[in-house]
């Protein structure tokens, strides 16, 4: 790029430039290879640090109401210049889908626009302007495209009729082998929704307390007691529904009744205690409202062992491995892997064992969900027994295995039981894996790390939207339907087209008060454009992308999109805004996901997040659903 001094400004400002320290002021003219037509005539400024700044490039040019907005507004206003509340109200019902909205409803919107835009305290007028009713449409806070903070699911159905917010070593506050633990993470967890929290428990070094650590692993430890004590102050700061604590308990007896000591004076009366050692069914997520629930696997009787030494000694990835067919459950609890030097010498007393008999016997009197796999392969571990109700855990590699030979197996045992799907050990970066196939196996417990980021926790953070984002999403019907002869959705059958998902993607802004000036381009405004897809069943999977938009903060697209489902139940909506860069990696804008079972039809706002899911406080879509 050159620059070229404007004719009226050229001799008397050639020689101040060259001669001036201080920060002069120059008019010049971009003479750009690329892009000159667009910018000849932009004023530059050079400061003394030979830093060169544009104005009019960065100019914001504010983009008016799409088309469509117009020729609603004159629809539904029969061509006047104002839109009544009751004209609103008719609108609201016809376009956006919402059959109970009532003049009172539109006469807050109207008030609530007109405040916002006018900043006075009386009107003259109670009505919406056009513009008006475009800021209106284009309000994330006023018109988002899912029903925020309204649990709208039946909730009075047993635990494993849901899909549940699960968190995989909610502890971690970075990678899988050298980060801290910490109670932190689990805080940020519990205020996202998330309603799962997974601690593994240790020894301390002197074995007579309790860490919670990833093991065998360079992670330092934070004590058990401070992650309970986080998890009683910020359980239900979100949401009223349960929270479980999955344990990886690697405890000796005497730890264990230590355990179940901190557990029972931390949580008090929020914890919940099963009626029987073993449930039938499993209660509903409204029936435990406000409790703690326990889930590990049962600790066997206690007895001496001289022999379980060498179990320490496996890595990491032989940990979480999934040699056999099935996948090793995550947590392989103490009684029969404790080291030989952490339990009492030969000489201890019949009272000590007496003690720690009573111990275990404490611990287990908590545990609500019981944990484990029985002895045998695949087919013996997914049967279902009508007397109780357990939680199997597999790794994703082994899901996808078992989803392969026996997928209504699968699908059969989550109808009554809890399955958990954890990631494979080999993801050290905390890393995550493609949740849906798990969804359409009816797994409850899809555990991801939370700490990390990336497109397969965006459709977790979306999949969790759902139902007010509470942590706990309804299974489908299909999902839990018995047919007359025992059969259940098979997953491999070929499907048709239930319906049919349109979206517009009109226009966007409010990039240019989130990022700086020369964030995505130093030299001209951002080349945005729009990628809008879905994730889904193989069959709906399927991504579109607008025309690029150059030079503009406020693109404007107006592009519609089709997508046909066979299974609209679990399907999310992926929509990500990128910057065209002609030489490197595109950058990033924003993105978000929404169950598609959620969406509300009609013209909405569309907020954007960035890559870690934190909420960017202006940059949003405007954008239409429609379903066929």
């Amino acid at each position: 790029m050159s620059f070229k001094l404007s004719n009226d400004k050229e001799k008397g400002e050639k020689s101040n430039f060259a001669e001036n320290n201080e920060e002069e002021t120059l008019l010049m003219v971009v003479q750009a290879n690329e892009k000159s037509s667009r910018y000849l005539g932009d004023v530059m400024i050079r400061t003394k640090n030979g830093f060169v700044e544009t104005s009019a490039n960065f100019k914001v040019v504010e983009a008016g109401p799409p088309p469509d907005v117009k020729d609603l507004f004159k629809k539904y206003t029969d061509g006047a210049a104002h839109m009544t509340a009751e004209q609103l109200r008719n609108f609201l019902a016809d376009v956006q889908g919402d059959s109970t909205a009532s003049i009172a409803d539109a006469e807050k919107i109207v008030e609530q626009i007109l405040n916002k835009r006018h900043h006075i305290a009386k009107f003259t007028r109670h009505a919406l302007t056009p513009d008006d009713f475009h800021r209106y449409l284009f309000s994330a806070d006023l018109n988002p495209p899912i029903r925020e903070n309204q649990v709208h699911h039946d909730m009075t159905k047993p635990l494993s009729h849901y899909f549940i917010y699960t968190g995989h070593n909610s502890y971690l506050t970075g990678n899988q082998l050298s980060s801290d633990c910490s109670d932190i993470p689990i805080t940020n967890a519990l205020k996202r929704g998330v309603r799962v929290i997974e601690l593994d428990i240790w020894p301390n070094s002197t074995k007579d307390d309790i860490n919670v650590l990833h093991g065998r692993t360079l992670t330092t430890p934070v004590e058990f007691i401070r992650c309970l004590k986080s998890i009683k102050e910020h359980a239900f700061s979100l949401s009223p529904y349960p929270v479980i604590i999955t344990l990886e308990d690697h405890l000796t007896p005497d730890l264990q009744a230590k355990a179940a000591e901190m557990i029972i004076d931390t949580f008090e009366d929020m914890l919940y205690y099963p009626e029987c050692e073993c449930l039938e069914e499993l209660p509903s997520p409204e029936d435990l409202k406000h409790r703690i629930i326990i889930s590990t696997k049962p600790p066997k009787k206690y007895h001496k062992s001289k022999s379980v030494k060498s179990k320490g000694n496996k890595s990491q990835k032989d940990k979480d491995s999934d040699d056999d067919v099935w996948g090793k459950e995550p947590s392989d609890l103490v009684s029969d892997q404790e080291d030989s030097d952490s339990s009492d010498s030969d000489t201890s007393e019949d009272s000590d064992d007496e003690l720690k008999h009573v111990g275990v016997d404490a611990y287990k009197r908590l545990i609500a969900i019981h944990a484990g796999k029985p002895k045998g392969g695949l087919k013996e571990a997914l049967k279902v027994d009508p007397n109780k109700v357990r939680r199997l855990s597999l790794s994703e590699k082994a899901l996808e295995k078992a989803t392969e030979s026996h997928g209504m197996d699968v699908i059969r045992f989550t109808q009554k039981n809890v399955l958990r799907v954890y990631p494979k050990g080999t993801r050290f970066n905390s890393s995550n894996y493609k949740p849906l196939i798990a969804w359409m196996h009816g797994a409850q417990m899809v555990a991801f790390n939370m700490q990390g980021y990336g497109r397969s926790l965006w459709l977790m953070h979306g999949m969790f939207r759902a139902n007010g984002g509470c942590g706990y999403v309804k299974k489908p019907d299909f999902l839990m339907n018995v047919g007359s002869d025992g059969e259940v959705f098979n997953p491999k059958a070929k499907l048709s087209v239930k319906n049919t998902l349109k979206v517009k993607v009109y226009m966007g802004d409010g990039w240019h008060l989130d990022f700086k000036p020369t964030h995505f381009d130093l030299y001209s405004p951002p080349d945005f454009y729009t990628k809008v897809g879905i994730a889904g069943v193989p069959d709906d999977v399927k991504m579109e992308k607008t025309k690029i938009k150059e030079d503009n903060w406020t693109p404007v697209w107006g592009e519609e999109f089709t997508f046909p489902l066979t299974v609209p139940e679990i399907a999310l909506l992926r929509i990500e805004v990128h910057e065209y860069d002609m030489s490197e990696k595109d950058d990033f804008a924003g993105q978000i996901c929404f169950p598609v079972s959620e969406l509300r039809p009609g013209i909405h706002a569309v907020p954007l997040f960035d890559r870690k899911g934190k909420k960017l406080n202006s940059a949003r879509l405007l954008m239409r659903f429609e379903f066929v």
